[in-house]
């Protein structure tokens, strides 16, 4: 969300200053369209990009290639990939440039695999790919084979040591999960400058390495570069993926001594604390804002339904609107906070307003926070047919949040209609694949979850291991379940046995279901009492005793057991404890959570 930053009051003036020059009834012509267009779609002002589009044809210059391109761009930025895509195939003549901004539209729209045909289609028509098609295809590429290709091509064209384009090389190897190969061209760079320095922090985050991007950071300072704003825009992220607090606290003091502030550090900053589990100093960081715009709304909007505070989230959207006009961001990030916190009434308001209110037409995600937040609440006929009624193809993000509600009220047959979906369209997830056999497991159905294992297995998926990581004095430590490889494995398990006894004696009781296997209960007891969450949460007060709080993150969603285990921890104990996980968070406080045991 933050890096969509621009400087909108730049795009702002220059959409007054077009207006202002057809009002004196001076004519544009093909230098000043290509301009005015970029400032449209930098703006997603669709409304006066359709404006000039009128005034393309009415002067003549649909036909000009650069004028063209441009209205390609334009409709790319602005969601409207379907209006791009029959621009482009229109065009009488297509330069390289016109190849470029097609694929780069592909790239925006996440469109990958039809942007790597483009960029092949281009070659088979002669084209040599200059600097900017090759950086467009790039974005596109989520293999490492086709990476091998067009960096095959590339190099057979010379552009093969460019800075730029090693540049995004080495995010495009990290995307494909070759972390290693991104590092031996980052290594073997000859001069590194300041966005090289950059790409190789992006692509340890790409690769999922927080400690690896900070350290890299490290080293930068080292050497005495000064850090710029999309630097510090990849380490404050990095920062986020390892929800350190102590990490953010020190994060932020950089940006304070930088010269990279205003709106977009600030928000930043906001979104940064929101993910360590701190809406205090979230909220302080806002409202100390000299500057807020849609950005820095959005962002604190999120982090209140991230909390599961709804109408707290509901309260700052109603302010928000007293000085900025929310975009599709925006309502992303109210629509979840209605989601996350069951506002079934509100959600529908903040749905219909869209078009209705702010002429913002919805795409694709919006639908599928409407069918999480119908889902989540149990109306999963509801959400069945609000889907069939979608103007819209439903993607992988609207039959996820069909299955992952499928997942809460345990529909197996419905699951089984988005998993079909999902196994086209989303191959690669394994969470899909988990879903539906945890459900099918739910039922006794063994057969089924072999089936689904056995599928996995074909397509080449595999399951992501579920863990917890708690920060101790600098140091990450990371638990999964069953996990004995801890130095102070002995006294961590010693410590939970003593617990368990003690949240037992105030009414906890084992929930079995969460145990998948098929064993004895004894045996799903003690494996359910190994879970990462209780290993982290034990660990943290061993070592935490005099901190009046505990955080803990969690890469999966949390367990059932573990969040109600969490809950009668935080009463016994008499602490703050502050749960992330893959969704939302937990604030676990006085035997209640903050989720009020619905997420």
């Amino acid at each position: 969300m933050l890096h969509r930053f621009i400087d909108k009051a730049q795009y702002d003036q220059s959409l007054q200053l077009y207006t202002h020059m057809r009002n004196l009834g001076f004519s544009p012509d093909n230098f000043t369209f290509p301009s005015i267009l970029k400032a449209c779609g930098c703006l997603n002002n669709i409304k006066f990009g359709l404006k000039v589009h009128r005034d393309v044809i009415i002067y003549g210059y649909q036909s000009d290639v650069f004028v063209a391109n441009s209205l390609i761009a334009m409709y790319a930025r602005c969601g409207f990939f379907d209006v791009s895509r029959r621009l482009f195939n229109r065009m009488p003549q297509k330069n390289v440039v016109s190849w470029s901004t097609m694929i780069g539209a592909c790239a925006q729209g996440n469109l990958f695999h039809e942007g790597v045909l483009l960029f092949y289609r281009m070659l088979d028509e002669g084209k040599q790919p200059n600097r900017g098609a090759i950086l467009n295809v790039m974005e596109c590429i989520q293999r490492k084979n086709v990476a091998d290709d067009i960096f095959r091509v590339l190099m057979a064209n010379n552009l093969h040591l460019d800075q730029f384009i090693q540049n995004a090389a080495m995010l495009m190897y990290a995307r494909c999960g070759n972390i290693d190969i991104a590092k031996g061209i980052f290594d073997g760079m000859v001069m590194k400058d300041l966005v090289s320095w950059t790409s190789m922090i992006k692509a340890y985050i790409q690769a999922d390495m927080p400690l690896e991007a900070l350290g890299l950071f490290k080293q930068v300072k080292l050497q005495g570069v000064l850090p710029d704003s999309v630097m510090l825009l990849g380490v404050i992220q990095a920062s986020s993926i390892l929800a350190s607090f102590r990490q953010a606290r020190i994060v932020h003091g950089i940006t304070i001594r930088s010269f990279s502030k205003g709106p977009m550090m600030d928000a930043a900053v906001v979104d940064l604390y929101v993910k360590c589990g701190s809406l205090a100093c979230a909220r302080k960081v806002f409202d100390g804002m000299n500057e807020k715009n849609v950005v820095s709304w959005s962002t604190i909007i999120s982090g209140y339904g991230m909390h599961g505070h709804g109408r707290e989230a509901l309260h700052l959207f109603d302010q928000m609107k007293d000085s900025s006009k929310p975009d599709h961001v925006t309502f992303v990030s109210v629509l979840s906070a209605c989601s996350h916190a069951g506002l079934i009434a509100e959600g529908w308001e903040c749905f219909n307003s869209m078009s209705r209110d702010f002429g913002i037409k919805p795409r694709s995600e919006h639908y599928a926070c409407m069918v999480d937040l119908l889902g989540r609440s149990g109306r999963l006929n509801e959400a069945q047919e609000f889907i069939a009624r979608m103007p819209v193809r439903p993607d992988a993000g609207v039959w996820g949040a069909l299955l992952g509600a499928c997942r809460i009220h345990l529909n197996a047959e419905l699951a089984e209609t988005a998993a079909e979906s999902l196994f086209h369209l989303d191959v690669e997830n394994p969470g899909r694949y988990v879903i539906l056999s945890n459900i099918y497991a739910s039922y006794g159905r063994r057969k089924e979850v072999d089936g689904i294992r056995d599928l996995m297995k074909r397509r080449g998926v595999r399951k992501v291991v579920g863990h917890t990581i708690i920060e101790i004095k600098d140091q990450i430590h990371t638990f999964v379940a069953g996990d004995r490889s801890h130095p102070e494995t002995d006294v961590i398990y010693s410590e939970l046995e003593k617990l368990m006894d003690r949240i037992k004696g105030e009414g906890y009781t084992p929930d079995l279901s969460f145990v998948l296997h098929d064993v004895e209960e004894e045996t799903k007891e003690k494996m359910l009492y190994s879970h990462g969450e209780k290993l982290a949460i034990v660990y943290g007060l061993m070592k935490l005793k005099e901190e009046s709080m505990i955080r803990i993150t969690k890469n999966l969603r949390v367990c059932g057991d573990c969040h109600t285990a969490t809950k009668f921890i935080s009463k016994v104990i008499g602490k703050e404890i502050i749960v992330r996980d893959a969704h939302r968070f937990h604030n676990f406080k006085d035997g209640k959570c903050s989720c009020g045991d619905y997420w």
